[in-house]
């Protein structure tokens, strides 16, 4: 069974389509990618932002009327079939715990693990860039071992480090820039996930593998 969705305007030349669960589906998150492709080269679209169990749809109204473009968008939607990508391996080493990675006690406690299983439980996943967003470079990786979930911060940190290796409710993720965040630290990798004066300003993109290595653990 498909998830439902609801498609609303934001704006008057962008589209929103949206699953109406807060469940993560990894098949749902693959028809996303198929759906950003297939618009590539429809009449109208002029961009496309796929995001955690969304797209934003971006359309000129000179070529395209808002009515017929929901009307596309739906009809496209309909036909989308998963996507199946995996794009490259990125290894990102890191320091778990420490002055760099202040939750990460708290969080094996919570797991109900010692820091150490805590850490190796999360370096042995395989994760994938399910989207990047909320930032420049940041990327939302599903894959994370249900056991090592955790709820958000009830009250977000205003400046969390550039590099810190972080998660929150069933993903994990890595800070491209220092910014706010409600995610956990439980560590900090040196890996540069974005640098605009780069060809490819961000490392990773939809479909790519992460694989987290150990490089050290402060017990």
């Amino acid at each position: 069974m498909r998830e439902p969705i609801t498609i609303s305007f934001s704006g008057g030349s962008a589209l929103l389509l949206q699953s109406n669960s807060s469940r993560f589906d990894e098949q749902f998150q693959k028809r996303i990618w198929s759906l950003a492709t297939d618009l590539q080269a429809a009449p109208g679209f002029t961009e496309t932002v796929p995001g955690m169990n969304n797209i934003l749809a971006l359309f000129n109204p000179e070529e395209i009327v808002p009515e017929e473009a929901r009307k596309q968008l739906t009809e496209r939607w309909a036909k989308a079939q998963p996507l199946p990508r995996r794009g490259k391996t990125v290894e990102i080493p890191v320091v778990y715990g420490g002055q760099n990675g202040e939750d990460f006690k708290p969080w094996a406690r919570h797991c109900g693990l010692a820091p150490l299983e805590a850490a190796q439980r999360h370096a042995a996943g395989t994760y994938q860039v399910a989207a990047i967003g909320a930032m420049p470079g940041f990327p939302y990786l599903s894959g994370l071992d249900p056991a090592l979930a955790i709820a958000r911060r009830s009250t977000p940190r205003l400046a969390v480090p550039v590099g810190s290796v972080i998660v929150g409710g069933a993903q994990a993720a890595v800070m491209p820039q220092t910014s706010p965040s409600g995610w956990h630290i439980i560590g900090r990798t040196n890996i540069a996930l974005f640098d605009p004066h780069r060809d490819k300003p961000s490392t990773l993109a939809p479909g790519d593998i992460v694989r987290f290595t150990i490089e050290d653990v402060w017990l």
